[in-house]
Formats: C-alpha cells, sequence, structure tokens
C-alpha cells in the first residue's frame, strides 16, 4: 500500500463508505475570535464567582481567602470548559458563534480526558502566558494546533463547513452476476478508502501511474474475494464491481437490522 498511499493526504478522514473527506481546519484569526469571547466571559464569570465566595467568607483569615481563590481559578479556568466541551461535544461559547468544533485527530468527539488536558493547559498557555506560546504554536502548526491541541490529541474545525455529496460506485453490467455471488469480505479500510480514492481521481493520473496503482489495487482486493473473476476484466471494472456489491449487502444488511429492531420494539410495547 506503499504506492497507493501518495493518494490520501494526512488530512483525509474516513467515513463509514470509506470515504475520504479533508476536514477544515479552522484559521488561526477565527481560533483567536473564538478565543477572545470565551476568556472575556471566563474572567467575567471568575469576577462574579469570586466576589460571592469571597462574600461568603468575609471576616476569616488569609489562608482561607487564599484557598477560595485557589478554589475558584480552578473552577473557572479548568473545570467550567472541561464541562462545557465535554457536553457539547467539543464547542463552547465562542465556538458555537464563529461555527467551530474542537475534535479528536481523526475526527471523532473529544472525552472527557481530551477535554481536561486543553482546558488545563490552556490554563497556562493562554492565562498564565497571556497566549503567546498558544500564537506561535497555532501558527507554525499545519492545522493550527495549540500546544493544548498537541497533547491531547485534537484540532478545531469549521463545524458549518458543507461537505459535497458522494457519488456511490456503480456496478458494471458484465461483472454483475459475478460480484453477486461471490464471497467478499469486508475490506481493510485503508485498502477500501485508496481503492475509492483511485476510482475518483482515475482520470486526473498519469496513465503510467493509473495502469500500475490499479493492478497494484486490484490485486489487493481479490485477496479478500473468491472466487476472482474470470481473466479479461479491467482493475478498475472488477474494483468499481467490489466496492458497488459491498455497499449493496452492507445496505441490505442494516435493512435487515432495521426491520429485526423495529419488528422486537413492536413485540415489546404490545
Amino acid at each position: 500500500m506503499s504506492d497507493t498511499g501518495g493518494l490520501l493526504s494526512s488530512d483525509d478522514l474516513v467515513t463509514g463508505e470509506a470515504v475520504a473527506l479533508e476536514l477544515p481546519a479552522a484559521t488561526v484569526m477565527l481560533r483567536i475570535g473564538s478565543g477572545l469571547i470565551d476568556v472575556v466571559l471566563e474572567l467575567a464569570v471568575l469576577v462574579v464567582v469570586m466576589l460571592v465566595a469571597l462574600a461568603a467568607v468575609a471576616g476569616s483569615d488569609d489562608a482561607l481567602f487564599a484557598v477560595v481563590t485557589v478554589v475558584t481559578s480552578v473552577a473557572v479556568f479548568v473545570a467550567l470548559p472541561t464541562a462545557l466541551e465535554t457536553l457539547t461535544r467539543g464547542r463552547t461559547i465562542g465556538k458555537l458563534v464563529f461555527g467551530l468544533r474542537t475534535v479528536r485527530d481523526d475526527a471523532g468527539p473529544i472525552s472527557f480526558r481530551q477535554a481536561f488536558i486543553r482546558a488545563l493547559v490552556g490554563f497556562v498557555e493562554i492565562f498564565a502566558l497571556y497566549g503567546v506560546p498558544a500564537l506561535v504554536c497555532a501558527l507554525v502548526s499545519a492545522r493550527g494546533k495549540r500546544i493544548g491541541d498537541m497533547l491531547a490529541g485534537t484540532y478545531v474545525v469549521r463545524d458549518r463547513f458543507r461537505f459535497p455529496g458522494v457519488r456511490p460506485s456503480y456496478m458494471p453490467p458484465e461483472l454483475a452476476a459475478w460480484a453477486h455471488s461471490a464471497d467478499i469480505a469486508p475490506l481493510p479500510d485503508g485498502l477500501a478508502l485508496a481503492v475509492r480514492q483511485f476510482l475518483g481521481r482515475a482520470t486526473t493520473l498519469n496513465p503510467v501511474s493509473r495502469a500500475t496503482i490499479g493492478q497494484q489495487l486490484c490485486a489487493e482486493t481479490l485477496q479478500h474475494v473468491a472466487p476472482a473473476p474470470s481473466p479479461g476484466h479491467h482493475p478498475e471494472t472488477v474494483l468499481a464491481a467490489v466496492l458497488a456489491e459491498r455497499r449493496r449487502r452492507d445496505e441490505a444488511r442494516l435493512g435487515r437490522e432495521d426491520a429485526l429492531r423495529h419488528r422486537l420494539l413492536g413485540q415489546q410495547r404490545r
């Protein structure tokens, strides 16, 4: 697969149908805008909470005042953003305003651990160091990551980006009967993605590279198929037939599972 890896960029993400989508990272300016909103709101919350907490312990000794200050700061600067990003699956108030979201490097929703790391490191790089390390890191990072994102394995994306529709693979008529009767195992994600990307970009490739990659992908794909099609078919035709048949079988399986679920739920209601 080393020769076919060039079809995919490091920012390509795999959907359930093995379609590569480039989830666009938020620009540094968008992140600065959303970050400023979050900072202002957090400082406002800190002032309000601090006033209430200090009023509650008025007349106490200095040690208690120090404890209240530390606990309040941790709650506002670490606990609050951690809870917010965990519950909203990567959003904050600033990100909602600018249409952004924090996701894992594989584009999945962030977990509590990742939100906590981002908030904890963010307190140091944004509040303690006035945001300078975060800005420098975002400027040199390909995905605009700050240090907290580097350590947590996350980055910020434009949540309002609309992806183009994905055209399903066609079934070559001359291979429909073979594909329907063949034993076609699920392809590994990397291979299925490479095949789909190759078929979508084949016309833009150099003829020699197109032929070489097509033959390599076809040979790897047929390791998961039995029996192989009769000789003489073009590699791209075979690849299209395999993808189309896998899609048909997956849709049929999902349909059966959905029907079974509805039937079981209907019996439980009765």
